[in-house]
């Protein structure tokens, strides 16, 4: 699965505000724009939650992040009532699927995009956006990953977070993923950990409040000959629950759930090989509704 700052390796070539392309994830990437409109409904003011309850459910996403990459059964289940539609005003349902003909952000913090409009739409972008740099595989990196952590989520929460997720990763989580005790990729292969987003769903939305849900399918494991944790993809869905802080969406609390997941299709499994190439040659994308 794949976040933001947690240093998405560089490529120097910064996509123009009209380019199709962005820098994240450290290759030069596809903006694919996700459709939809700007809501008008009346959305219910989101109750203010504890700090230590939504610090608890931000270190929970990604330690469930991190479960699904170990290929760890941690279970894990909706944090409260906001991802049950909530407050009366909550909107829920599938939206329109054309592109909804508003510009891209331009702007980009670090390696991930920034400067979300303040509405329905740029919530779902910053929910997807985030989605994706927190299931890359930067996030094995402290570097990286503290630098993700700041770009995502609200300053409020970033350092309990950085401690406990630097706890997180530990020389078991590495060593159960294929990687060295180090975090290093071993010699001849490719580490893969890509968060693809599916569809987004606004669950609730106040001025300054959001909670967004992002459906996604995930690509995990280790490419190259000998590896003994092949590539597989997973499905699950993250609940963001979001804040309008310094001028942006960023992430007060988020918890993970897995699936929905589809019939597993008759397509035939690509060598170790072929699956290795790709990663080198496909970049991944950078979404905006």
């Amino acid at each position: 699965m794949s976040l933001g700052d947690d240093g998405y390796g560089g490529d120097s070539r910064s996509g123009r505000p009209d380019d199709g392309y962005s820098t994240l994830g450290g290759t030069r990437q596809t903006r694919t724009r996700f459709a939809g409109g700007t809501g008008g409904d009346g959305y219910g003011s989101r109750r203010p939650a504890r700090s230590s309850r939504s610090l608890t459910m931000v270190v929970g996403v990604v330690v469930l992040l991190v479960a699904a990459i170990a290929f760890a059964n941690m279970g894990g289940g909706r944090g409260d009532s906001d991802s049950s539609g909530g407050s009366s005003g909550g909107r829920a349902g599938a939206a329109p699927t054309a592109a909804s003909g508003t510009k891209p952000v331009t702007g980009k913090n670090g390696t991930i995009a920034s400067g979300f409009a303040h509405d329905e739409q740029g919530a779902q972008s910053a929910a997807t956006n985030y989605a994706v740099a927190l299931g890359s595989a930067e996030m094995f990196n402290a570097t990286a990953r503290r630098g993700i952590l700041q770009a995502t989520h609200d300053p409020a929460v970033v350092e309990r977070l950085q401690t406990d997720l630097d706890k997180a990763y530990s020389a078991s989580l590495f060593k159960n993923v294929g990687l060295n005790e180090d975090g290093s990729t071993p010699s001849g292969l490719t580490f893969v950990s890509r968060t693809v987003p599916v569809g987004t769903k606004v669950i609730k939305q106040s001025n300054d409040r959001a909670t967004v849900e992002v459906w996604c399918t995930g690509l995990v494991g280790m490419a190259g000959q000998g590896s003994t944790k092949p590539v597989t993809e997973t499905w699950f869905t993250i609940t963001e629950k979001l804040k309008w802080v310094q001028n942006d969406w960023k992430i007060e609390s988020s918890n993970q759930t897995e699936g929905p997941t589809p019939v597993t299709g008759d397509n035939r499994a690509s060598t170790a090989d072929d699956i290795a190439g790709a990663v080198e040659e496909y970049g991944g994308f950078t979404y905006a509704r």
